[in-house]
């Protein structure tokens, strides 16, 4: 049986234990007991899951395969391993690369990162301890959920490394911001129940009820990594002290990604730009930089349809350029102006792109009268 179960630690506050909360599948309105999933058939998949790595991964068994049966794995594996000498790219390819390595893009990507950053020599990690580590992280996306699943960490994370490359910061931070900063990508949406906060509020959802309505779901993937550090046990060997710094500072680059609060942020940056007092040399400042469809439901259980949600009113086209136009652009645009490189440019030029192609199909589709109150609703 699966519940709220936690582990109370000598850190301070108490984590999630992993799986705590499963994707909510909204059958449970009707059957519960149609989507129960045992403690142990999780524990048996994670274990086969972790054997199957150790097995697959030449780098970790240092020995090669003559088996001919495996030619295609080698050509696979070949082109991953191509692929993530263009890491740095910000048109890196996930999707490609998720197929390439047979559904582990987060675990195989993150554990070249931490390799190519030098932080498994400079922190001293134990390679068994990393790799069961990522595993577990992986494993605890739920691959029904179309967005917030292994893929988008996967590629939130090679963005991430996109942005540490960058001049301004490559120049500033330090192996531990890049630790940090790894680690909050890779499990920044971790445990994604596949729903809004608004959605868990109204339903009366008991995260909403733990985390006090308050940046739930940023909450809740925060305590589940910490509960993964812990029981991976992949910084045990650091001091205690360092380790309680370790999980507050990811909580905090993972709260950051509340939407509701990017204004506040976003503020900030740009107030630090426009007075021109950004130092990198100072660690608070090199954090503020590093931090930087549920309507269908909602209608039949009478709850009141959050902003974009709406299929009635609202199309896919008037929601992509709302966000672009509101969320996204004023974001990179202050970017730019921080770090006016390629990337910054790249990155302006696709939002570019990507508006006047959503527009196109915009002039197709019917528009919605409260399309722009909404998207001032949620950007309130």
């Amino acid at each position: 049986m699966l519940g709220d179960v936690r582990v109370r630690s000598r850190a301070g506050f108490e984590s999630e234990r992993r799986g705590s909360h499963p994707y909510i599948d909204f059958r449970i309105f009707h059957a519960q007991s149609e989507i129960e999933v045992s403690v142990s058939a999780r524990n048996i998949r994670r274990l086969l899951s972790f054997q199957r790595y150790l097995r697959s991964s030449r780098f970790f068994r240092g020995t090669t395969v003559s088996n001919s049966l495996n030619i295609l794995d080698d050509d696979y594996n070949g082109q991953a391993k191509c692929m993530l000498g263009k890491v740095g790219n910000w048109n890196f390819d996930i999707f490609l690369f998720d197929r390439l390595t047979n559904g582990n893009s987060l675990v195989s990507l993150t554990c070249h990162l931490f390799s190519l950053h030098g932080l498994i020599e400079y922190f001293h990690l134990d390679m068994v301890k990393l790799r069961r580590f990522l595993v577990m992280i992986q494993e605890d996306y739920h691959s029904q959920n179309p967005y917030h699943n292994a893929v988008h960490a996967a590629d939130v994370t090679q963005a991430m490394h996109c942005y540490l490359r960058e001049p301004k910061l490559a120049n500033s931070v330090t192996p531990w911001d890049v630790l940090l900063s790894l680690i909050a990508a890779a499990t920044h949406d971790l445990d994604h129940p596949g729903v809004n906060q608004p959605f868990l509020i109204k339903t009366n959802h008991y995260l909403a009820t733990l985390y006090k309505n308050t940046s739930v779901l940023e909450n809740h993937h925060w305590r589940s990594a910490v509960g993964l550090l812990r029981e991976s046990g992949l910084f045990s060997h650091m001091p205690l002290e360092s380790r309680k710094q370790m999980e507050t500072q990811i909580g905090a680059l993972i709260l950051a990604t509340d939407i509701s609060r990017q204004n506040e942020y976003l503020s900030l940056f740009r107030s630090h730009l426009d007075r021109g007092d950004l130092c990198l040399e100072d660690a608070r400042h090199r954090h503020l930089v590093l931090q930087e469809w549920t309507g269908d439901i909602e209608k039949k259980y009478q709850l009141g349809v959050s902003p974009f949600c709406d299929r009635q009113t609202e199309s896919i086209a008037n929601i992509q350029i709302g966000f672009m136009t509101y969320l996204v652009e004023p974001l990179f645009t202050e970017w730019a102006r921080f770090s006016n490189t390629r990337l910054s440019q790249t990155m302006l030029g696709h939002v570019g792109l990507n508006k006047a192609s959503w527009k196109g199909l915009q002039r197709e589709q019917p528009s919605s009268e409260d399309s722009e109150a909404a998207l001032e609703e949620l950007n309130s």
